[in-house]
């Protein structure tokens, strides 16, 4: 069995990493990404926590003792920690956006700040509670330097909450049928914007007689945040929708306020415009090398037919052959076919794989049968491109929405020790960095963090925490708790993630092959794949155990694969007969067989 230091060797070794790498020249399939929100990782530098404002925690939003507030983190912190990151594997750092944002917003009794990075007033500047434009120049290249790609996690559907409602308390959605840009209040009020053709005509100078925004609500924007936001362009309510709050489905999911934040009008040429030049400008000043893109299916398919090539005309004139963009499309269905239509219809090259969270979630963390993964990967095709696309998707098991992989078994298992709770997380990790797709290791699952739920219950911070909710829960695999620093480079599952790293950066099959499903059933079990070098057409078996009982058999193979060397697990030698080998795998366990 290959020892970690031989993996971390190989890796070193392998085409495109360690220091001196032409990174660039990696696809996005190549690559194992951290995410991670710099507010929770590390503190590097106490004197920013404040982000230089004056007064108390609703004026500068830092509070390290309440999880909805800035507890500390920055850039400093992040480049400090570049060595901790490289030696778990990783290649690519994406990190939750660090522009300027308010800093706290909600009424009295719910006020929180903007630790995440999602309530931006100043799309050109890094925010001051996490450092300097400069300090992120540096981060990035600092991080290139070790062949670590950087990408920025992009928001283009809205941006912080500035606007309100003459009307007080009542924000709730108004239609375009109830309130037809044409009038004032509704259908039977004054007659307003002469001559706009409607949102559907997204010429410049249909857009041009958009002059009056109050055909929903009466606009009013408070005397102190009038200028707030950067470029000044987006300070003018006319490039708003300015409908009210949305639910989540039909036309308000499109035209809506995403929890109060201020919705861009999307469809105006004029926004479009102005987002392609505030984020094509990062990609000049910083070179970074790709963009996370928030809330996608909350935009109009029409703008990201026309952001995404220019991002991509945009980086390729600045030198990034590769620059990968995925968006966000929230999904809990284990199928892909709600995800693979914005690979049509809006023409997005990724998605983050919300599918492969939810099978992994539904098999391992739960009790449905391996069939699902089997089902999950026939349906590449789906995608435009199939399996091409596919194997570029960021695939994760938990994020800072939908809560720790951890925690989200325990939802299922209230039960589970705290033993099988560390194999089925190590067999979830063992499964992402092996099956097709570019893995995504959420921040602190590498120190067995485990959470008590999703959102700000999954944020914990990396270095020692004042947060009474996260000092109470059991960490998996360590004595440690969150109230400590925690990155520990000894932990079983920073270790074991770093031997499936250097395995997966070593094997050409487990970055770019084709896979093949070899194995699987209606109840838990066996779940079975082959990946093949792209050049040589070497196999590479992968076995998985989602039960927690041992299991053996006989599993398909190609007729050539006939000697076998064990990288993970236990395998034969020699095949059964010409296509076919024997198996067996302990509760919950995983292998890894490379055919000679």
């Amino acid at each position: 069995m290959m020892t970690l230091l031989a993996a971390i060797a190989l890796a070193q070794a392998a085409p495109g990493y360690g220091d001196g790498a032409d990174y660039r020249a990696r696809p996005p399939e190549d690559e194992i990404v951290y995410f991670v929100l710099p507010d929770r990782f590390d503190n590097g530098d106490p004197a920013n926590d404040r982000g230089g404002i004056e007064g108390g925690k609703f004026d500068h939003g830092f509070d390290p003792a309440s999880r909805a507030f800035y507890n500390g983190g920055d850039l400093a912190g992040l480049t400090r920690r570049l060595d901790y990151l490289e030696e778990l594997g990783i290649t690519a750092i994406w990190f939750a956006p660090i522009f300027k944002n308010k800093a706290v917003q909600g009424g009295p009794g719910q006020e929180s700040s903007g630790y995440h990075g999602y309530w931006v007033t100043d799309f050109t500047s890094v925010d001051p509670h996490f450092g300097t434009n400069e300090e992120f120049d540096a981060f990035v290249d600092a991080a290139h330097a070790r062949g670590m790609k950087v990408y920025m996690d992009i928001i283009t559907n809205h941006t912080a909450d500035v606007i309100n409602y003459r009307d007080g308390g009542d924000y709730s959605y108004r239609s375009l049928a109830d309130y037809p840009y044409s009038t004032r209040g509704g259908v039977d009020g004054e007659a307003i914007n002469e001559g706009f053709a409607g949102d559907q005509v997204m010429t410049v100078e249909n857009f041009t007689r958009l002059t009056d925004p109050n055909y929903a609500y009466e606009v009013v924007i408070p005397e102190g945040e009038r200028d707030v936001k950067v470029p000044a362009w987006l300070n003018d309510p006319i490039y708003y929708h300015n409908r009210g709050d949305t639910t989540f489905k039909g036309e308000n999911s499109l035209y809506g306020d995403f929890v109060g934040l201020d919705d861009l009008f999307t469809e105006n040429p004029l926004v479009m415009g102005g987002m392609i030049e505030i984020f094509g400008d990062w990609i000049d000043r910083f070179g970074v090398d790709g963009f996370r893109i928030d809330t996608a299916r909350h935009v109009n398919n029409e703008f990201w037919q026309a952001f995404l090539p220019a991002m991509e005309a945009r980086s390729e004139a600045a030198g990034i052959p590769h620059f990968h963009m995925f968006g966000e499309v929230y999904s809990d269905e284990t199928t892909p076919g709600y995800l693979a239509r914005y690979t049509h219809m809006a023409a997005f090259p990724a998605l983050l794989d919300f599918a492969f969270s939810a099978s992994a979630i539904e098999t391992i963390g739960g009790e449905a049968g391996t069939d699902v993964w089997a089902r999950l990967f026939e349906e590449d095709v789906l995608y435009r491109g199939g399996f091409e696309t596919a194997k570029t998707l960021p695939t994760f098991l938990g994020n800072h929405d939908k809560g720790r992989f951890s925690g989200l078994i325990k939802e299922r298992r209230p039960d589970i020790s705290q033993d099988e709770l560390l194999k089925r997380v190590m067999l979830g990790h063992a499964m992402l960095l092996t099956l097709r797709g570019s893995p995504v290791i959420y921040y602190g699952a590498e120190q067995g963090f485990v959470s008590d739920g999703n959102d700000q219950l999954a944020r914990e911070t990396m270095f020692p925490s004042r947060v009474a909710e996260y000092n109470d829960n059991d960490l998996l695999g360590t004595e440690a708790t969150t109230a400590e620093e925690n990155f520990d480079r000894e932990h079983p599952l920073y270790r074991e993630i770093a031997r499936l790293a250097g395995l997966r950066k070593a094997s050409p099959a487990l970055r770019q092959g084709r896979q093949v499903t070899r194995g699987y059933g209606e109840t838990p079990g066996l779940f079975a794949a082959s990946r093949f070098d792209p050049q040589t057409g070497r196999e590479v078996l992968l076995l998985f155990n989602t039960s927690n009982e041992a299991i053996d058999g006989q599993v398909l193979v190609e007729t050539g694969s006939m000697e076998w060397t064990s990288l993970v697990g236990e395998c034969v030698s020699t095949s059964s007969a010409p296509g076919s080998v024997r198996y067996a795998l302990p509760p919950l366990g995983y292998a890894m067989c490379e055919a000679k």
